[in-house]
């Protein structure tokens, strides 16, 4: 009965102090796709991304409806990052769902012209910001005044304040209908009331705590049971000590041993069982409280990825190659940053085509071989293998007006002609393609199933091709694993090598294609393609994650256009939208909604590319 009550209790109270109109709720996932575009039509940073903001604490004068819900102290704000754009989840601050659509757009129109830090006063800065955007972009001088003064009048509905709090709120609501017309505000405890129409600073970061031993600062961790979550928001966390008390002398009484070896030191204060709710505590925690406690159960699974060794590794052909590496922060190239060494794969030997592919790979042939150049029959040749009856005819006539010439082309031959196209196929060979596509396949399954089909296709075409996979262990051990050069006939030793793929590491993907650009630089073909085939985003060890792999990537593919090459990207990254358009452009990635299409799809996505249909 006491436990039916408070839950009532609970959710009157919570409703009465609640804030906001939730009949009126717009959410982010719903609006994303056009603030996205928004945001790329109004010259914004094409390196940001926009994301979920985390709920942050505000210091803020509370009424009493609030503290006794235990409501009003977290709030979801906007702000600029170096590399996204971070606003609410979802938005129910005005009546209307309209004016909470128009409030995510001009959140998005703040951000294009915000720099990633705010510095000085946010209070005069926003202000500032404000006139910067509506100079920018007069069109959106309506929609600002008509949220601000919808805004200002929620404010004033709102319950009394304190003297002091009352006369700053009177300040920043004028701030609000006129920006720029407050130099100053008062003085006053605590912080405003969140303003939802301005850009706050970026969240404090967390403090620094020495390294434990079982962290070395470089890899990431993962649950015990192998599996990873992608939280939609960005949690805060904080080091906090270990509770357990587990370092301190433990007393005990030496004869109730009945022997050394009976006596095992376990730690019975841990619980080895994961709790199957983890992930949905980790949602509804306000702050993730990181232990430094020298036994945690990350550290009972964490292992150390390192090189196999030479016998058991690939073949490395030589001592590699040094490529730069992009560092968009200082907006420079480093130059012999990173190797990148080709391999072999190792014991791979000569293998047909798998059966479960052939009857695949027969119609694709065949559709293919429609597509081969056709022998043509060329006259009026100076030789040849055979006469020209049109050339030796109109050369008689000739002779008899005495227009004949000394050399005449009176043969005809038969030539083939060829297309002048290269491609150069690029497969993304990371640790990630070890995850499983169904029930039945594994990712890395799939991308040999594609290569597979991918090669029969254009050798039955005729094509001149090659087939390369990659995978990095930081940036001084970029592995680029041969599958077949342009100079090597298509064949089972090209299949042996295939079904010998296996996943590696990371992706850093900036140095392969750097490598990709300079063989096809070396062909003198007219249409050269660089088909990259991946699972996810660049990343590895070091530094080469978020937005400086992204930058490096990027700067790789327009050294490749410059080059004349023409780059392609076909993914199964169900979040590719977030970030392909940056790296390739809008129409040259192709996203797979499932990886059991990617074998049947790539070759037709290859005649798309070429201009040809089959």
């Amino acid at each position: 009965m006491e436990e039916a009550v408070g839950i009532r209790w609970h959710k009157l109270i919570t409703r009465l102090a609640g804030n906001g109109f939730p009949e009126a709720q717009v959410r982010l996932e719903d609006e994303g796709p056009r603030l996205a575009m928004v945001f790329r039509a109004l010259s914004g940073d094409p390196g940001l991304t926009i994301k979920a903001s985390t709920e942050r604490s505000i210091n803020t004068w509370r009424p009493l409806a609030h503290k006794l819900a235990g409501t009003g102290r977290r709030h979801a704000l906007a702000w600029r990052e170096a590399d996204a754009l971070r606003v609410p989840e979802s938005l129910a601050v005005f009546p209307d769902k309209t004016l909470n659509r128009d409030l995510y757009l001009w959140l998005t129109a703040m951000a294009s012209q915000a720099e990633s830090r705010v510095s000085g006063d946010w209070l005069q800065a926003n202000q500032q910001l404000v006139l910067k955007t509506l100079a920018a972009y007069p069109g959106l001088t309506a929609l600002y005044h008509s949220l601000a003064q919808c805004l200002v009048e929620i404010r004033r509905a709102r319950t009394r304040l304190p003297a002091a709090q009352a006369e700053r709120e009177a300040a920043l609501q004028v701030a609000l209908l006129t920006p720029g017309s407050r130099t100053a505000f008062p003085a006053a405890p605590g912080e405003p009331w969140p303003v939802p129409l301005w850009l706050y600073p970026l969240p404090e970061e967390p403090r620094l705590s020495p390294t434990a031993a079982n962290d070395d600062g470089k890899d990431g961790e993962s649950s015990g049971n192998g599996k990873t979550r992608q939280s939609k928001q960005r949690k805060q966390a904080r080091y906090v000590d270990d509770n357990q008390q587990r370092n301190g002398m433990m007393i005990f009484r030496l004869e109730s041993l009945f022997s050394w070896s009976e006596f095992v030191p376990v730690d019975r204060c841990q619980d080895d069982d994961d709790d199957e709710d983890t992930e949905q505590i980790a949602e509804d925690l306000d702050f993730l409280s990181l232990s430094r406690s020298p036994s945690t159960s990350a550290s009972r699974i964490k292992l150390d990825m390192d090189l196999p060794s030479a016998s058991e590794d690939d073949i490395q052909l030589n001592d590699g190659c040094l490529y730069p590496e992009w560092d968009w922060k200082k907006q420079q190239l480093k130059e012999n940053h990173c190797r990148v060494i080709p391999m072999l794969p190792r014991d791979s030997e000569p293998e047909p085509l798998p059966d479960r592919l052939q009857a695949l790979a027969r119609n694709l042939r065949q559709r293919f071989q429609g597509l081969q150049p056709q022998r043509i029959w060329e006259k009026r040749q100076a030789s040849g293998t055979l006469l020209d009856l049109d050339a030796c005819l109109h050369h008689a006539a000739d002779m008899r007006r005495g227009q004949a010439t000394s050399q005449p082309a009176l043969w005809r031959r038969e030539t083939a002609r060829h297309r002048d196209l290269s491609c150069l196929v690029l497969a993304d060979l990371s640790l990630s393609t070890e995850a499983w596509a169904d029930n039945t396949h594994q990712v890395i399954d799939v991308i040999r199933d594609s290569l597979h089909l991918l090669g029969e296709a254009l050798d039955a075409g005729q094509d001149d091709f090659a087939m390369y996979g990659f995978s990095s262990r930081r940036r001084d051990h970029v592995r680029f694993n041969l599958i077949k050069n342009f100079a090597e006939p298509w064949g089972e030793t090209i299949h042996g090598r295939i079904k010998g793929l296996k996943p590696g590491y990371y992706t850093r993907m900036g140095a392969a294609i750097r490598q990709a650009t300079d063989i096809l630089r070396d062909k003198p073909a007219e249409q050269r393609l660089l088909l990259l085939l991946t699972d996810g985003k660049p990343n590895d060890l070091d530094v080469y994650e978020g937005r400086y792999g992204m930058e490096d990537t990027r700067h790789a593919l327009l050294e490749a256009r410059q080059a004349g090459i023409q780059p392609f990207c076909v993914t199964i990254d169900q979040k590719a939208a977030d970030y392909l358009p940056y790296l390739f452009g809008q129409q040259r990635y192709q996203l797979i909604r499932q990886a059991s299409e990617l074998p049947g799809l790539l070759p037709k996505l290859y005649l798309l590319l070429t201009g040809r249909t089959a």
